[in-house]
């Protein structure tokens, strides 16, 4: 297959990628689990599935239902810790040549810095992608990326460990308004922010009037949110100056185009590897064809270009 074209090629927070399409957490397992499926080597990039200090074995089932242009899941942050994914799944990667996120989740501040202190000593990574749509037990259940007091202490107290690796915050659109959560991840230290992750949904069994989700509730993602999912890109690009990398619904080049043009420097591909797992490759490709059609030289080119 030959390379990406050099249209594509991008920096982000001093990381070069080949293309500005990345592979989302919790949908592209650990990366190497795709390698039969998709030629990893001309990937964007990777962000694994959420990793947490001990293992979490998840949600009862059902954890998935589909719904009208998208689907919902439960999970529960299943993984095996992040010990188990640093001897066990990131050796796979090493001859991989793309760039690897690891995707951090805890319950307490200290759980994210155990986990952050474990990859630290790791080798093959290119960064860190903060999930912050967790309850923090430690305030009764608050969650940090409702909250921008919670969410500036947590960042900062990751940022006190000098991680020689950037920093993502990915911030949940389960909020009133994504400005102060986008500032307050800025000014507290973070070198990006990615949004949104999964609006919270629920879907009914009329026959046994019970949640289609073993958990009750889901995360809805899919075509169905982009528009929502690029109102909250626009806003949190206009109030930060770090990269913004946007997520929620992308299917093809011209979606990828949207959320560029709305302010993100790069984009996440999720629920698409579900039904099309070479979808990052696809996309970058139609991305390219797009570029190729407006007579620009570099992806850069049609970053935050929006006229409302």
């Amino acid at each position: 297959m030959p390379l990406p074209s050099l249209r594509l090629h991008c920096n982000l927070c001093g990381i070069s990628l080949k293309t500005p399409v990345l592979a989302a957490s919790g949908t592209f397992a650990y990366g190497v689990e795709f390698a039969s499926l998709v030629d990893l080597n001309q990937i964007g990039g990777i962000v694994v599935k959420g990793l947490s200090a001990k293992p979490i074995e998840g949600n009862p089932p059902p954890r998935i239902w589909e719904t009208e242009g998208g689907m919902m899941n439960s999970i529960g942050l299943q993984n095996i810790g992040v010990r188990a994914f640093v001897k066990d799944k990131l050796p796979g990667l090493w001859s991989v040549d793309t760039r690897v996120f690891a995707n951090v989740f805890g319950y307490t501040p200290e759980d994210y810095l155990e986990v952050v202190q474990v990859l630290e000593d790791a080798e093959g990574l290119s960064g860190y992608e903060l999930n912050v749509s967790c309850p923090n037990t430690k305030h009764g259940g608050m969650f940090f990326s409702s909250d921008p007091t919670l969410l500036a202490d947590l960042v900062t107290s990751v940022k006190r460990l000098n991680p020689r690796r950037p920093l993502i915050v990915k911030l949940s659109p389960n909020v009133a308004r994504i400005e102060p959560l986008a500032r307050a991840a800025e000014e507290s230290g973070a070198d990006a922010i990615s949004l949104v992750n999964t609006f919270v949904g629920l879907a009914i069994d009329v026959q046994t009037r019970r949640s289609r989700i073993g958990a009750g509730f889901g995360g809805v993602s899919g075509p169905a949110i982009k528009p929502i999912a690029l109102r909250m890109v626009y806003e949190a690009a206009q109030a930060v100056k770090i990269p913004v990398i946007g997520l929620g619904g992308i299917a093809s080049g011209e979606d990828a185009a949207e959320f560029l043009i709305a302010g993100a420097s790069a984009v996440q591909v999720g629920t698409a590897t579900f039904w099309d797992p070479p979808s990052p490759l696809r996309i970058a490709d139609e991305l390219d064809a797009y570029l190729a059609s407006q007579n620009a030289a570099n992806v850069k080119e049609i970053v935050s270009t929006l006229r409302l």
